[in-house]
C-alpha cells in the first residue's frame, strides 16, 4: 500500500509489439505502453512498472499485487521454440499425435499437409501397460522396463518429459509411478502427466495437451523465476499472479506446473475487461474487439459473460481454418483470433491482390514508421499515411513516427507493384485488414447463431479504436463503446478478474443407470481441486461454484453443456438430469429425440472468488459540443476522400460533450477515429459512445 493506505495493484500484459502496464491506486488508474523485449520479456515489465509508478507517484516497494498475462507460451508453441521433449505412452499408441483424428480440414485439397506433431516420432517412447475403459488395470507396469526407459531418456538429456497413457483420465496410477521413477533417477527433471494436465477423454487432444505443457514448461519456469527475481531486485517483493486462459487468476507456482493454462491469457484479460464494461451498462449482447500490434481478437458476450469452451486450437496453419492447428484441451474463453494488428505486414500476391498478415513486424524491428529498421508496410504505416495517427503525438509523444519511412515502404512494396499512388495503396491495405476482421466476426457470429446488428461493440487495444468505427459500418452495428484506458484494456481486465480455476474430468455414465454416489464423489473431487487452486492465491476465499455436465444421446459424437446445481444427488435424480438435458438440447436444436438414452461424458467445475460488481450506469445524451484543439486531414472510406477532421483531446471531454465525425479523439495509448457517418458522446464513466449520427 502507498503512504496514504491505498492498495496498489498492477496488471501487466505482454503482447507481440507492446507490453501494457496498468496501475490502480485506490481506484485511480494509471497506464503506459512500452515496446516488448523479445529476448528478456521481464525487462519490459520492470521498465513499464517503473515508469507507471513514477506517473502515479508510487514506488515499487509499495505495490501490493502484480497480475500478469503473457503470450510467451503461445508464441513458443507457434515457433516450436521450447524444451527438448520426450513423450511416453502406451504401446500401440505411439503415433496418435501424428495420425490426429484422420479428418481433413480442407476436404478438396489433394496436396494437404497436416501440421507436424510437437514431438517427433524418434522422441516418442512406449511402455507395455494398459488401463481399461472402466479405469481398471488390464496390464500392470513392468518396473524393470520403466527403469530401462528412464535411463534411456536421462542419457539422451531430455529437458522435459510428457507422459500420456490410454484411459489415464480414469486412473492415473501408472503415469504417477513413471513420474516418480524418473524423478528418483534425475531430481528436478520437468515431468508432465496427462491425468493432471488434462484428465479428459479423446486421446489425441489429451496427448497433444500434455506434450504442449511439457514443451513450454522449462521455458515458462525460467521466465517466471527470472521475473520474480528481477522484481525483487527492484524492491518489489509482492506476490505475482498469472491470468489463465479461462479468465481467472492463479499463483505463479500453479502457472509453472501447468503453463499450458497460460495459452491465450492476454486475450482472456481483454474479454474480462469487456464483460466489466458490459455489466456497467447492462448490455446483454456484446462483441468484444481487441486489436493490438500483432493480432486481433473477437469474442461474443451474452448476459455480460464471455462464451467459453473446453478446447481450442493453437497455431492454425491453413488460412486460419478450423482443424489445421494444434488442439489443446483446457478451459478457455472462446474467441476468434486473426493475424491482423498494427504491425501486420502487407504484401502483393501473384494475383496482384493485397494480403495483410499473418506475419508481423512486432516490436523488433516494428513498422517502418517506428524508425527501428522496419522496411515493409504495415497497418500502422497505412494509418499514419491516412492521417489517423499523428507523427508527434504517438504514445503521448514518447515515440516520434517517421512519415517518410512509411511512404517509402508503401511505395516500394505496394504502390509501385499495383501502379497506385501511396495514399490509395494505404487505403487498400486498410480496407483489406478491416474486411478480414469483419469476415472473422461474421463467421464467429454465424457459428454461434447470432445476428451482429443487434450487438454493441466494445473496442480496446492500441489499434482497435482506430478501426472500430469502420468495422461497425461493415457489420451494420449501430453502437460502439471505447472504454477509458482502452489502449491497455487487457491489462486493466487483469485487475477485474477473480481468483478462479476450472477443473475438468471425463467420467462416463448413462442416465438409465444413474449412480448418485459416483457422481457425488466426482463433484466432490472437482470441488477440492478447483478450490485448492483458488485458495493458493486467495487463502480466505469462499469461492462461488459452477458445475457443468457434458451430455449427449448415446451414439452421438459431441456433447451439449448442461449446468448442474452443486449439491448431493440421489439415485432418483436421474430424471432431473434428463429434464435438464432435454431443455438444453431443445434450446440448441429445436427438438428432442424420444426413447433414446443419454450419457454423461465429462464434467467441469469452476470455482471463482467473489468480486465487487461494477456500478450500474446509464447512457447519457448530448449536452455541449466539444471544443476541438485543431483539425487534421484524414481519409474517410465511405466518402472516398481526405476530409478535415476535428481533433479533440480525450482528457478535455466532460460527460455529455459530443462531436460529429469525421473526428479524432486523442489520448496517450491510442486514438479513436470517428468516421463521417458517426458521432461520439462522452459518458459519465469516461467511455466514448460512438453511434450513427442522429438528428438534433
Amino acid at each position: 500500500m502507498d503512504r496514504d493506505g491505498k492498495q496498489i495493484r498492477v496488471g501487466v500484459d505482454i503482447g507481440g509489439t507492446f507490453t501494457d502496464v496498468a496501475m490502480e491506486v485506490g481506484g485511480m488508474l494509471h497506464s503506459i505502453k512500452v515496446l516488448t523485449d523479445y529476448s528478456f520479456p521481464e525487462n519490459a515489465i520492470v521498465k513499464g512498472i517503473r515508469e507507471v509508478a513514477e506517473v502515479a507517484g508510487a514506488n515499487l516497494a509499495e505495490i501490493d499485487t502484480i497480475i500478469h498475462g503473457t503470450t510467451l507460451a503461445t508464441n513458443a508453441l507457434i515457433e516450436r521454440r521450447g524444451a527438448k521433449t520426450a513423450f511416453i505412452t502406451t504401446r500401440g499408441f505411439r503415433d496418435v499425435i501424428e495420425m490426429r483424428t484422420e479428418s481433413r480440414f480442407e476436404q478438396y485439397d489433394l496436396d494437404i499437409v497436416l501440421p507436424a506433431p510437437l514431438v517427433s516420432r524418434d522422441e516418442r517412447f512406449v511402455l507395455n501397460e494398459r488401463i481399461g475403459a472402466d479405469g481398471t488395470v488390464l496390464k500392470a507396469l513392468d518396473l524393470d522396463e520403466v527403469d530401462v526407459l528412464c535411463d534411456r531418456i536421462i542419457t539422451a538429456e531430455y529437458e522435459s518429459v510428457a507422459i500420456g497413457f490410454i484411459h489415464s483420465y480414469l486412473n492415473g496410477t501408472h503415469e504417477k509411478i513413471v513420474r516418480e521413477r524418473l524423478l528418483s533417477k534425475k531430481p528436478g527433471i520437468s515431468v508432465s502427466i496427462s491425468s493432471e494436465v488434462s484428465p479428459q477423454m479423446r486421446e489425441f487432444q489429451r496427448f497433444n495437451t500434455v506434450c504442449a505443457n511439457a514443451f513450454v514448461k522449462p521455458l515458462m519456469a525460467s521466465y517466471l523465476n527470472r521475473l520474480v527475481g528481477r522484481l525483487a531486485e527492484e524492491g518489489s517483493n509482492c506476490p505475482v499472479f498469472m491470468i489463465h486462459s479461462g479468465g481467472g487468476i492463479i499463483s505463479v507456482e500453479s502457472a509453472v506446473e501447468f503453463p499450458v493454462r497460460l495459452l491465450e491469457s492476454g486475450p482472456a484479460g481483454g474479454a474480462i475487461f469487456a464483460a466489466h464494461i458490459a455489466s456497467s451498462y447492462g448490455l446483454d449482447q456484446v462483441l468484444s474487439y481487441d486489436m493490438g500490434g500483432t493480432t486481433a481478437k473477437i469474442c461474443l458476450l451474452e448476459s455480460q459473460t464471455p462464451k467459453t469452451s473446453k478446447t481450442f486450437e493453437v497455431a492454425r496453419t491453413y488460412r486460419f481454418k478450423k482443424g489445421s492447428g494444434m488442439p489443446i484441451s483446457i478451459p478457455v474463453i472462446e474467441m476468434v483470433e486473426i493475424g491482423a494488428g498494427g504491425g501486420s505486414i502487407a504484401t502483393v500476391d501473384s494475383m496482384r491482390q493485397i494480403r495483410v498478415g499473418p506475419h508481423s513486424a512486432g516490436s523488433e524491428p516494428g513498422p517502418a514508421c517506428y524508425g527501428r529498421g522496419g522496411e515493409h508496410p504495415t497497418v500502422t504505416d497505412a494509418d499514419l499515411i491516412l492521417g489517423r495517427l499523428d507523427t508527434d503525438e504517438f504514445a503521448g509523444g514518447a515515440m516520434k513516427l517517421d512519415r517518410h519511412a512509411s511512404d517509402r515502404a508503401m511505395r516500394q512494396d505496394l504502390a509501385e507493384k499495383l501502379e497506385l499512388d501511396v495514399a490509395t495503396a494505404a487505403y487498400g491495405l486498410s480496407e483489406v485488414v478491416d474486411e478480414n476482421m469483419s469476415n472473422a466476426a461474421r463467421m464467429h457470429a454465424v457459428e454461434n447463431g447470432k445476428e451482429l446488428s443487434e450487438f454493441t461493440m466494445i473496442a480496446f487495444g492500441g489499434a482497435a479504436p482506430i478501426h472500430a468505427s469502420r468495422l461497425c459500418e461493415k457489420l451494420g452495428m449501430s453502437e460502439l463503446l471505447i472504454p477509458a484506458g482502452a489502449g491497455v484494456g487487457s491489462a486493466i481486465g487483469f485487475l477485474r478478474a477473480p481468483f478462479g480455476f476450472e477443473s475438468v474430468r471425463s467420467a462416463y455414465s448413462r442416465l438409465s443407470r444413474f449412480e448418485a454416489n459416483t457422481i457425488n464423489s466426482m463433484i466432490s473431487d472437482l470441488i477440492a481441486e478447483a478450490t485448492s487452486f483458488v485458495r493458493s492465491g486467495a487463502p480466505d476465499a469462499d469461492p462461488d461454484l459452477e458445475c457443468t455436465a457434458y451430455m449427449r444421446y448415446v451414439g452421438q459424437g459431441w456433447e451439449v453443456p448442461v449446468s448442474i446445481e452443486v449439491r448431493d444427488y440421489a439415485d432418483a435424480d436421474g430424471t432431473l438430469f434428463r429434464k435438464l438435458f432435454d431443455e438444453q438440447y431443445e434450446r440448441f436444436f429445436g427438438r428432442v429425440i424420444d426413447d433414446l438414452d443419454v450419457e454423461i461424458v465429462s464434467w467441469s467445475l469452476r470455482a471463482t472468488s467473489r468480486v465487487v460488481p461494477p456500478q450500474k450506469i446509464g447512457k447519457i445524451g448530448k449536452a455541449a459540443i466539444a471544443v476541438a484543439r485543431g483539425t487534421r486531414e484524414i481519409f474517410d472510406v465511405q466518402e472516398g476522400a481526405f476530409q478535415s477532421a476535428s481533433v479533440v483531446s480525450r482528457q478535455d471531454l466532460k460527460p455529455g460533450d459530443w462531436i460529429a465525425g469525421p473526428a479524432v479523439i486523442t489520448e496517450r495509448e491510442t486514438s479513436t477515429i470517428i468516421t463521417a457517418s458517426r458521432e461520439v458522446i462522452m459518458q459519465a464513466d469516461g467511455c466514448l459512445l460512438v453511434r450513427i449520427k442522429q438528428a438534433a
